[in-house]
């Protein structure tokens, strides 16, 4: 005779009420304000369960539960103790300090947004609500993505907890700022001595808890680094179980070509033996419009070799970036603004950069392809674009991106990318979902959509509107996923033991609302929210409860 029963005997014999004690003896932790229970076994454990039904702070009750592996729903009930998931399953005769019908809603993991420029506007308590990231269903954020942000991650963590953040935070090791630090904004490569200090710098940013190094090779300073220098960084992050995310060398034709910049993140993930992610992956501007089948056999031949190659990916044909980054030569941002200037001031080097402003205007699509969203020394353009403005002034486009220059820079959206490449890369299990949003005042510029819309959108134009991918495939690239491919414990899953970020939704009503012209509408759709166990949306309504968090990759 076998001493221990099988699984599926224990359910046979025990029941439900069997099912609710194993799903309650999984909780990692007696949350504070609630008694442990002394241990009960066997049937003593299920008569116990049948006689005092189990007691949660909560449970979500009747909804169609996306588990976000990417299974299809199913419907069970959620119980929850503090911030962690004790019971999913039947717990009809459960009691809760909070019940909530979700019949006819979806449930599913909080979201995770593994590109976003937060960072700024959480460190504010202002901004750190995060209505519009909790209006999309978000309750993760990365942050100092694109090689760009704070090198300082422990003054970053205290800036956000004296904030009070309502949504949990990841941090990025930041390439741009290690390279500055050690080389300043010259064009050149590290010696032996200068790579040891960047190698440093982001050993102090791996042990202050960051989930890897992200890097932005197509920006300036950054692109002045080679490959080598990406695999030496991306070395100390892989040594603490970091991964490798990048704003590749090139989207489009400006330099080495998409192709090859996609192959550059390949390499990097090869030689560093970590996981590398192609950020916000696109194709832009008419150049290369079509590559996205070949990017994705690259990345694809690569998977197929055993390297962690990911995407993650924004649903919109445009883009957004800064003036600068979308015209100027990297060549003329060398040395920083002031060696800018002087080259501006110089006839024949003036003339030499407007002559490449040119092309990359062409690479872009055009001046009626690019609308300002940010300029701070001429707000009264913002939301229009390079070529309604160029007209009303009676100039050609490229001298009045001259004269921005002139005074400092501006933040653009660019409309370069082609409805088919979105579509190729969204049907791909090896693609995440990301914003690349900001968050920033009400009142303040006019920003890309995606800082309000970017999960709802794909939600509602991609599963709903236009079917493209199903609607777990929808949610596995939102939850789990991004959980796994930056080995995140215990978040992107609905099941016992998981930290309870959950979202409670309404398929028919989840909409983007936010659009070129006026971004700042909060999406819709979003019933429930809960963030580490507490709710941060109720009922459809922002709280206002910050029960957010700063995560460690080592869990401190």
């Amino acid at each position: 005779m076998t001493r221990h029963m099988t699984a599926a005997q224990a359910f046979f014999c025990g029941g439900i009420a069997t099912v609710a004690v194993l799903a309650v003896q999984l909780t990692a932790q007696t949350p504070a304000g609630h008694a442990a229970p002394a241990p009960v076994h066997g049937a003593a454990a299920a008569a116990q369960a049948a006689q005092a039904p189990a007691t949660y702070d909560l449970v979500i009750r009747n909804g169609r539960v996306l588990d976000g592996d990417g299974n299809p729903w199913f419907h069970a009930d959620i119980g929850v103790r503090g911030d962690r998931i004790v019971a999913v399953g039947d717990l009809r005769d459960a009691r809760a300090t909070r019940d909530i019908d979700a019949t006819g809603l979806y449930v599913a993991p909080g979201f995770i947004d593994t590109h976003t420029h937060t960072g700024p506007g959480l460190a504010t308590e202002k901004l750190g609500a995060a209505e519009p990231q909790l209006a999309e269903g978000i309750t993760t954020v990365f942050v100092n993505p694109d090689g760009e942000g704070q090198l300082d991650l422990a003054a970053q963590r205290a800036a956000f907890m004296k904030a009070g953040i309502a949504v949990n935070v990841a941090q990025f090791v930041p390439h741009g700022p290690v390279r500055e630090a050690v080389l300043g904004k010259e064009d050149r490569h590290p010696t032996a001595a200068e790579l040891d200090r960047m190698r440093a710098l982001v050993r102090t940013g791996m042990q202050e808890g960051a989930w890897g190094l992200s890097s932005g090779p197509f920006y300036f300073p950054q692109s002045f680094a080679d490959t080598q220098e990406f695999v030496e960084m991306a070395r100390v992050a892989a040594a603490f179980g970091g991964a490798y995310q990048s704003h590749i060398r090139d989207e489009s034709d400006y330099n080495v070509g998409v192709i090859a910049a996609v192959e550059e993140v390949i390499t990097v993930a090869r030689e560093a033996k970590l996981p590398a992610i192609v950020t916000h992956i696109k194709a832009l501007g008419p150049g290369v419009w079509g590559f996205a089948t070949a990017m994705a056999l690259r990345i694809e031949r690569a998977r197929a070799e055993g390297l962690e190659v990911w995407a993650d990916q924004y649903p919109y044909t445009a883009g957004a970036t800064s003036l600068a980054a979308a015209l100027l030569p990297r060549w003329a941002q060398a040395g920083g603004d002031a060696a800018l200037q002087q080259r501006l001031a110089d006839p024949a080097t003036r003339a030499k950069i407007r002559g490449e402003m040119a092309e990359n205007l062409v690479r872009r699509g055009g001046a009626a392809s690019i609308q300002f969203r940010r300029v701070v020394q001429d707000p009264s353009i913002e939301g229009r674009t390079l070529d309604a403005v160029a007209r009303a002034r009676t100039v050609d486009p490229l001298d009045v991106a001259l004269a921005i220059f002139e005074k400092g820079n501006a933040s653009v959206v660019s409309f370069a990318m082609i409805e088919d490449d979105v579509r190729t890369f969204l049907r791909k299990p090896w693609v995440m979902t990301a914003s690349d949003g900001d968050l920033v005042p009400f009142d303040q510029g006019v920003p890309h959509p995606r800082s309000y819309g970017t999960f709802p959108r794909k939600l509602q134009r991609y599963v709903v509107d236009e079917p493209v991918i199903t609607l777990d495939q929808a949610i596995r690239s939102m939850t789990s996923l991004p959980a796994r491919v930056f080995r995140m414990p215990d978040r992107g899953e609905l099941r016992p033991g998981a930290i309870a970020d959950i979202v409670v939704f309404d398929l028919a009503r989840v909409r983007e609302r936010a659009t070129y012209t006026e971004p700042h509408q909060l999406s819709e759709g979003m019933v429930h929210v809960f963030v580490n166990g507490r709710a941060a949306i109720s009922d459809g309504k922002v709280t206002g409860d910050r029960a957010g968090r700063v995560l460690r990759r080592d869990g401190r």
